[in-house]
């Protein structure tokens, strides 16, 4: 066991999809993210003592971090519990994984507690299962950077098969979120079960052009690739003025975007921290005269995920 009996860590928000990558790429960010402390109880099981900044439920088999945390318990089998109490400043709906950041906090908390047995890749498949309550899918995508940091790549799921990718230095997201609430699962019930084999391999290029330019430094091919022939048509009237924030974005220099998860969240990435800051005053401008309320974020990308308080 770790030689502290309780843990206070910092959970960040992540962006999932990237565009081109449904379901499989995502990348975490720095500036947001949950307050988490972790403790450990004489008492086996896992009992979450208390939620502030959202109304989620207390009880652990129906909360996202309390079914993550008991899966991991009953593979670990340790001879105590814990207790969870959590401060959400990710907004739930929002886009940019409030449940992801819930469910990987508190596998990584626990697991740090008892002396990590686990590395954080072998982490990933709890916290997929607090998604699957979620949102009805267990999908990495949110916390597999929230657990490793980075950009990652979801390469296959049976067994989640996980490459962690740094992001270039000057590679900065602006993310705006519309106050509107879109439940992942009501955005999943509009996709199309099968696409059209040009889509897909205009798809398949892109992904591999991000991937590319991510390990090159390019960051004229990560902009070119920051295109999604599948979800985005699909997907974006669910958000309000959602061309428009793209493309006040790219007007202000971004390298491009798209929507955040499954929104309505809508993020951008630029290279620099004053290009993202512009793309970030450019996006507000948008929303400002429709009278819905947003909360703006300018983040780099962080290279390490959960970070201990």
């Amino acid at each position: 066991m770790d030689k502290h009996h309780s843990i206070r860590l910092f959970s960040p928000a992540t962006i999932a999809n990237v565009s081109c990558g449904f379901d499989v790429l995502g990348l975490c960010l720095d500036t947001v993210g949950d307050e988490m402390e972790i403790a450990t109880t004489s008492a086996r099981g896992i009992v979450i003592k208390q939620i502030t900044g959202a109304e989620l439920p207390l009880e652990a088999e129906k909360n996202v971090a309390g079914v993550a945390a008991l899966a991991l318990l009953e593979y670990l089998q340790p001879d105590h519990g814990f207790e969870i109490s959590i401060h959400k400043n990710i907004k739930a709906g929002s886009g940019i994984g409030s449940s992801a950041a819930s469910a990987a906090g508190a596998v990584f908390a626990i697991n740090r507690l008892l002396g990590n047995p686990l590395s954080p890749k072998e982490l990933v498949p709890y916290a997929m299962l607090g998604e699957k309550l979620a949102s009805g899918n267990a999908h990495a995508d949110n916390v597999a950077p929230a657990l490793l940091g980075g950009f990652t790549l979801v390469r296959g799921y049976d067994p989640p098969d996980i490459i962690r990718i740094d992001a270039p230095e000057e590679l900065y997201a602006t993310v705006i979120h519309p106050q509107i609430e879109l439940k992942t699962m009501d955005a999943r019930s509009v996709l199309k079960e099968t696409i059209p084999l040009k889509k897909a391999i205009i798809q398949c290029g892109n992904i591999a052009g991000l991937i590319a330019g991510l390990y090159t430094k390019d960051y004229e091919l990560i902009g070119r690739s920051l295109h999604d022939e599948l979800v985005e048509p699909v997907r974006y009237i669910l958000i309000p003025k959602f061309k428009e924030l793209k493309q006040a974005a790219i007007h202000a220099g971004a390298l491009g975007g798209g929507i955040s998860g499954s929104g309505p969240s809508v993020f951008a990435l630029s290279r620099g921290i004053f290009i993202a800051q512009k793309a970030a005053e450019a996006m507000a401008a948008v929303l400002h005269d429709t009278g819905i309320p947003f909360e703006l974020h300018v983040s780099p990308i962080n290279p390490t995920g959960i970070k201990i308080l």
